[in-house]
């Protein structure tokens, strides 16, 4: 199948969802300061819910395009692709440093590939992706070894890197369970996910934490960009440009995400920085790059075909 064509406009889109998935991060840091974690995701999730489905409505809310459904499949999507990852993300960043959960999503990536290999009929696991995949694991072995990042010193710092990883390994979960359903409307599905996420959310974060308490001005503002710039509005963009440009083009994200959360930690959050980090991201990069070369040299060199590839 002839690859679509590439486009300024599908450069711009991709370079501007990996800065704006890089700054979750560091904005989620931030309104820790002023909000417990569970009300975070609750507040992220339920704004976003709602600009994504009166989008969603105005374009006929649609869902499935066939008679043929997967409610449940839909629902554990939705729950995984949002409500857990986002509560894990907000109560890891606690105890790490934004940097550490940016760069733990590159592993969603890699998670992908021997889930696919179970899960998707054709999905093999070659010995490329194989050897991609132990070079990307060596990566994530060093990024959860405590000299990546500079210790914290706080006890529960080893359950908020194992909660940034396990909220990876929900995002590749779901990546399998979207491939799997049937046909459905791309914005029917950003929108239905957000609305079983909101689901889960909200009665948790009153279970654990209890009726919330009205945060100052300042970090209502960063949950209201944080549910509209890298949930609702980053998700719509996303179903362009998976549309424009293809899956594997969107793949490409994956390698920006880490890169823009180091950086924006180091440099505005002023988050310590300690070298073997680069080796840490250097392996697990390096690879996604391997496991996906194939792909991406169909797709860069016109001759792309459908395969299953990772989403941020």
């Amino acid at each position: 199948m002839q690859s679509p064509e590439i486009t300024p406009a599908n450069w711009a889109m991709i370079a501007t969802l990996g800065f704006v998935w890089g700054a979750t991060f560091l904005f989620i840091e931030i309104a820790l300061t002023g909000i417990t974690p569970f009300w975070l995701a609750g507040g992220r999730i339920g704004f976003a819910c709602l600009l994504t489905t009166a989008f969603w409505m105005w374009r006929g809310r649609r869902v499935f395009l066939t008679e043929e459904t997967a409610w449940t499949a839909l629902f554990l999507s939705g729950v995984l692709n949002s409500a857990v990852p986002f509560m894990l993300l907000s109560w890891g960043q606690q105890t790490v440093t934004s940097g550490f959960a940016g760069v733990s999503m590159a592993a969603v990536a890699l998670m992908v590939l021997p889930l696919a290999h179970v899960f998707v009929p054709g999905e093999r696991m070659s010995l490329r992706r194989v050897f991609g995949f132990a070079v990307g694991f060596a990566g994530v072995t060093v990024l959860l070894g405590g000299q990546v990042f500079a210790s914290s010193g706080d006890p529960l710092e080893p359950f908020g890197r194992l909660a940034c990883l396990g909220a990876a390994a929900c995002y590749a979960i779901s990546s399998i369970i979207v491939r799997k359903l049937p046909p459905i409307d791309s914005f029917g599905l950003a929108a239905t996910t957000l609305i079983f996420g909101s689901l889960v959310v909200l009665p948790a974060a009153f279970v654990v934490e209890g009726v919330p308490q009205m945060p100052p001005l300042n970090i209502l503002l960063i949950i209201a960009v944080l549910g509209l710039l890298p949930t609702a509005g980053a998700n719509l963009l996303r179903v362009l440009v998976i549309r424009s440009a293809g899956p594997v083009f969107m793949s490409l994200v994956n390698y920006q995400v880490p890169m823009w959360s180091v950086v924006l930690g180091i440099v505005i959050l002023g988050e310590p920085f300690k070298p073997i980090l680069l080796l840490a991201l250097a392996l697990i990069l390096s690879g996604l790059f391997i496991s996906q070369w194939g792909a991406l040299r169909r797709l860069f060199g016109g001759k792309e075909r459908p395969e299953v590839t990772p989403s941020s």
